[in-house]
């Protein structure tokens, strides 16, 4: 089975240069004919009377200058006046060119854009799978992740920071300042202390003021030593400091060692009764709804709105454009395993398949009138000589073969119908 989204390979198509000279080499051939074919019936006309046999001659010459002139004549009269002559029902293509678009549009709405060819189409070719094949190829996965990204980094290009920022902060106020805080954090809070989750963040508190104490002792001990009065000695002032210091690494390390001390069932019923209040205390609540208030006044949310989205476009721009950033490392592996699950999951792909079916069908039903209308403005926008011009350089060659076959048929057919005429006058 094909796995691959690559067409297959064509031959490269003609320039209308070339078809040009084409055209005209198929009319010098088409007219030659005419030629010989009339002075074949010169000759023979001049000299039937000495030769007899040479009545067949002409017959054929006869024929064939009739079918090559009537031939010319329906080829020509299908672009301009033979002769220039305007005879009725000639130059069919220029003069008729706006019905000839209304009839080729109304052909592809009906005859291509059909659902039974559209949907027939796409089920017979597997969508799915071929795409699967062709994403899970690294080098096509890469091609993607490429193209990804280049358009990633224009939709950044274009968008304005000032909207960006004001979509940021609308969206921060709406989703962040509207809703009551207060109860939402008594809720959280209660929460993480019924799970004894403040445990851990008061255990960290005391390990870092334990460390501290160890290495800041003289710090801890001017603060109680400072309060003294004057009047007191030196020593004194030392053994206070040293003192209220050991007591209180002491007490730090006795909270630390256990986990029912008071202390910690104190801050557990802090933590508690505070959450309560975030819930259900109106002055708790009111006082949060302050401070958020000032928050929101503030120009600091502009600010986070700028710094955030400056960021983050910085970091995609940056990302989007490094061949080697984990971004477009996870875009690429995101394009490959999906095409490898297209490619192995048969039920992934029937359902791809279903869906991009469907996708279709309801392009093609609703706007295939507007793509054949496209087909008809198209045409109806033409000039008229330059669409017969094209045309022409499309099908004229093999319109001259027309001329040709009805050089050979007429000549055929003159001579048959001169033999049959012979031999009836023979026998009568």
């Amino acid at each position: 089975m094909t796995t691959t989204l690559e067409r297959p390979v064509r031959p490269p198509v003609p320039t209308d240069a070339e078809r040009l000279i084409a055209l005209r080499r198929m009319k010098r051939l088409a007219a030659s004919l005419l030629v010989i074919a009339a002075l074949v019936f010169a000759v023979s006309f001049a000299l039937q009377e000495q030769y007899p046999w040479l009545g067949y001659v002409r017959a054929a010459a006869e024929g064939a200058m009739v079918g090559a002139i009537a031939d010319w004549f329906a080829v020509t009269a299908l672009f301009r006046h033979p002769l220039g002559i305007p005879i009725p029902h000639t130059a069919i293509i220029p003069t008729r060119k706006d019905e000839i678009g209304a009839s080729l549009g109304a052909f592809v709405e009906h005859e291509f854009l059909s659902d039974d060819v559209v949907l027939g189409k796409l089920r017979s070719i597997g969508i799915s799978r071929r795409l699967g094949g062709w994403l899970a190829t690294p080098a096509n996965a890469e091609r993607v992740t490429a193209e990804a990204s280049v358009a990633g980094r224009g939709i950044l290009s274009l968008l304005g920071d000032d909207d960006v920022e004001d979509v940021i902060e609308r969206l921060a106020r709406r989703h962040l300042f509207e809703p009551d805080w207060a109860p939402s954090i008594g809720r959280v809070g209660a929460r993480l202390v019924a799970a004894d989750q403040q445990r851990a963040a008061v255990d960290t508190l005391l390990e870092k003021a334990e460390d501290w104490l160890l290495t800041h002792p003289e710090a801890f001990g001017s603060m109680v030593s400072d309060r003294l009065p004057r009047w007191v000695p030196g020593f004194v002032d030392r053994l206070v400091d040293d003192k209220a210091s050991r007591e209180v690494l002491a007490f730090v390390r006795a909270v630390r060692g256990d986990p029912r001390h008071p202390l910690r069932e104190a801050i557990d019923r802090y933590l508690a009764d505070l959450a309560e209040s975030l819930q259900h205390d109106p002055h708790t609540i009111a006082r949060v709804e302050a401070l958020k208030s000032e928050l929101l006044a503030s120009p600091r949310l502009r600010e986070f709105a700028g710094e955030a989205w400056a960021s983050v476009k910085e970091s995609l721009e940056a990302a989007l454009a490094d061949p080697g950033s984990e971004l477009r490392a996870s875009l690429r592996s995101a394009v490959t395993e999906v095409g490898t699950r297209l490619v192995v999951d048969e039920g992934l792909a029937a359902k791809v398949d279903t869906w991009m079916t469907d996708a279709a069908a309801y392009v093609v039903r609703t706007y295939r009138h507007e793509v054949a209308g496209v087909i008809t403005e198209t045409v109806e926008r033409w000039d008229a000589e330059e669409t017969t011009r094209k045309l022409e350089l499309q099908v004229g060659r093999d319109l001259q073969f027309i001329r040709i076959n009805g050089t050979v048929v007429g000549a055929l057919a003159g001579l048959a119908i001169y033999a049959v005429a012979t031999g009836i006058h023979a026998l009568f």
